[in-house]
């Protein structure tokens, strides 16, 4: 029998998706460990094997496959927390990681100060040894000053070095010739050059990548090697697969040497996870949005999830290809507070899992969204993650009235409505940034609706945005950890060659392109993935001559090779129009390609969801009360049913205002929203009178499909 399991370990809940052949799968969820995120990633495990009648080392000794992902490299960048670090780069240059681009980020911000370098400045050593933009040597690489930086990183104990010298992407004889020194001199220290990285032009970008790796390395390593052992003393023998920014997997030897790989490893699993519950609606694109205790991720798809070549961390710049996932601090940790202008403020500090809300009973004194949420009945304070844990009333009441409520002279209700409402806005502001300013209207996409707390606050998301349907799917607690399982391993590649398209040398640029493919076929093979489930992606980079920002897009390989220039420059326009909402397609300006771009993937056998069998659209079955709980329509408290989501089945119907309830998850239906269980078992809430948009949902067996979508209509 096939088992195999997702696990997501975030800063509060470590969630788990069990998934055997022939059965239904299972969802799991136990508190983090943060001081060692691998005691929980064990306990999960334990409870799993309690939970179908095994001993640990008999689930563990089943297991074929687990993927996994951490962010262990995203706390240590935010927290500050990586390791201590040297940069060995060309003299006169060590200051870039702290001159970034010569841009102030916020530019009328004149107490806005530069984000602090990873590494210090007397640990940055600038050695003798240049080359010029073609990777011509102009002078030699001095080994004695390599030597000296390395004397010094000894003295100074550092654990971590990067290597990022001037125009190495053209030639990386000097990185490679610093890097055997280093490696002689210094062998317990994590290496990172960036040549074996990154080989592309810009060198902002390249060094801060190069540093941001070795600054997580030493800490995801340590991090694996405490997995790896835990899960061998528990009996796995099956493949540990690590989950990477870019919405693909890799082994656990991959991902030590390129720990950078992994920021924003967790949500990275998101977008292809709410796709799939987007399609059983007959829609190939989504938003997801996802809040756990500590932080809200929002993303977008389009028939595969958007990736983007550069994005910041903690306002580090980070060249790899990564998911364009937007992070805010909006969880149920979030804890609310008012600013020196008397204003209510949620977030981003959190409570996280340790204290946690006041009303996990902890310790925890400040009042977070969770305390909110209990107030106002979204909570039920004994069904609490299915009865397992109690939630304290009384403690978030006391929470909310002594920091929010007496200061602001409102009622505990007021304030606790307020918090409730700013941090929903913080959220529609972080599914913005992934929509609207990227040129994306989220009127046209479903919004999925996940984490714990997640649900609790989609409708008012929605309507903010005017989103007219969303997703709740049965496994929304945990949707990163079941879509670590629909993930495939993927290999990005990327090597710079500057050149007009029109009249570049097809064949240079083609033997790069298959020396990159055959690269990742080789990667591939070692992963033993069979020929014929290996797939190539090849993407271009291109902007218009005299610009700054390029355009990354795919190119079929069939046009590659052929060499066909015009047919490419038309993608390119294509892209560009849509974007920026022009292109000089007609003025025919000249197109220049700066990059280019290999994916090797290898497709991975992936768990399928077996329909429903249509159970009729009475849900009284599944009604188990009533609670009296806050209508921001209304703008006060109303007697609203509560629903076992567990008992409803496909094709119950639920008018809002209502509460849905699961062990893992509760749902807010608010007054302008219907539900309808679909196919797969999620819930699709949409609004009153949309009944088109869920028409499939709607019918049953032998029944006519209601009428198609209102004609100008969003979705």
């Amino acid at each position: 029998m096939s088992v195999k399991i997702g696990i997501d370990v975030g800063g509060t809940f470590t969630d788990f998706f069990y998934v055997r052949d022939g059965r239904e799968p299972s969802i799991f969820k136990t508190l983090s460990t943060p001081h060692d995120p691998s005691i929980a990633v064990v306990n999960g495990l334990t409870d799993i094997a309690a939970a179908t009648g095994q001993s640990l080392q008999e689930l563990a000794a089943g297991i074929d496959t687990i993927v996994h992902g951490t962010t262990v490299t995203t706390n240590a960048t935010l927290t500050r927390t990586g390791a201590k670090m040297g940069l060995i780069t060309t003299k006169g240059v060590r200051d870039a990681v702290e001159m970034r681009r010569g841009i102030r980020e916020e530019q009328y911000n004149n107490r806005y100060t530069n984000v602090p370098p990873l590494v210090r400045r007397y640990l940055r050593q600038g050695v003798t040894g240049r080359l010029d933009r073609m990777g011509r040597e102009v002078e030699k690489l001095s080994p004695d000053e390599v030597r000296a930086a390395v004397d010094l990183f000894r003295q100074e104990k550092v654990e971590a070095v990067a290597i990022c010298f001037m125009n190495a992407f053209a030639n990386p004889a000097h990185e490679q010739e610093a890097a055997k020194l280093v490696r002689r001199e210094l062998p317990d220290a994590y290496l990172s050059v960036s040549t074996d990285m990154l080989p592309s032009i810009r060198f902002y970008e390249r060094v801060s990548t190069t540093c941001l790796n070795s600054y997580v390395g030493p800490k995801l390593t340590h991090y694996l090697n405490q997995l790896l052992g835990r899960l061998k003393e528990a009996g796995f023998k099956g493949l540990l697969l690590i989950m990477q920014s870019n919405g693909g997997v890799i082994t656990p030897e991959i991902a030590r040497d390129n720990a950078a790989l992994t920021l924003l490893s967790g949500p990275a699993a998101g977008p292809g996870a709410g796709l799939v519950y987007a399609r059983a609606h007959g829609i190939d694109k989504a938003i997801t949005t996802d809040m756990g205790g500590t932080s809200f991720e929002a993303s977008l798809a389009m028939g595969d999830p958007v990736v983007i070549t550069e994005g910041e961390i903690d306002r580090h710049r980070i060249a790899l290809p990564m998911l364009g996932i937007h992070t805010i601090g909006a969880g149920g940790g979030s804890i609310g507070w008012i600013d020196e202008g008397g204003l209510l403020r949620m977030g981003p500090a959190s409570a996280g899992a340790d204290p946690g809300p006041a009303c996990y009973g902890k310790g925890g004194e400040k009042p977070c969204s969770t305390d909110a949420n209990l107030v106002l009945g979204y909570l039920d304070p004994g069904y609490f993650a299915g009865g397992k844990m109690s939630l304290d009333l009384k403690a978030a009441r006391k929470a909310i009235e002594t920091h929010i409520a007496k200061p602001m002279r409102l009622s505990v209700e007021e304030a606790a409505a307020g918090m409730y409402r700013i941090i929903c806005t913080n959220m529609a502001q972080g599914v913005r940034e992934v929509s609207i300013k990227r040129g994306h209207d989220p009127r046209e996409f479903p919004l999925i609706a996940a984490g714990g707390a997640g649900p609790i606050h989609s409708c008012l998301i929605c309507d903010e945005l005017e989103m007219p349907l969303q997703i709740v799917p049965r496994s929304s607690s945990i949707l990163c950890a079941f879509g670590m399982l629909m993930s495939d391993l993927k290999h990005d590649f990327v090597r710079t060659f500057v050149a007009r398209l029109a009249d570049l040398d097809w064949k240079k640029l083609n033997d790069l392109v298959g020396e990159m493919a055959r690269e990742g076929d080789r990667l591939l093979a070692c992963e033993r993935i069979a020929e014929k489930s290996r797939a190539t992606i090849v993407k271009f980079d291109c902007r218009y001559l005299k610009q700054y920002h390029e355009v990354s897009f795919e190119v079929p390989a069939s046009l590659v090779k052929k060499g066909d220039a015009k047919a490419i420059a038309k993608l390119f326009h294509a892209e560009h129009n849509r974007l920026y909402g022009y292109s000089l397609d007609e003025q025919g300006a000249p197109v220049e390609i700066i990059n280019l771009r290999v994916q090797a993937v290898g497709k991975v056998a992936k768990p399928s969801l077996k329909p429903w069998l249509w159970a009729g659209a009475d849900a009284r079955k599944a009604q188990k009360g009533k609670r009296s709980v806050y209508v921001p329509e209304a703008r006060k408290f109303q007697t609203v049913p509560v629903y076992d989501g567990h008992a409803m089945k496909h094709g119950n119907r639920v008018a809002g205002p209502a509460m849905i309830e699961q062990v893992t998850t509760a749902i807010f239906l608010s007054a302008g929203w219907d539900c309808v269980v679909d196919k797969l078992g999620s819930f699709a809430l949409y609004r009153k009178g949309r009944e088109d948009l869920v028409a499939e949902a709607l019918k049953g067996p032998g029944k006519p499909a209601k009428p198609s979508r209102k004609k100008g209509a969003s979705l």
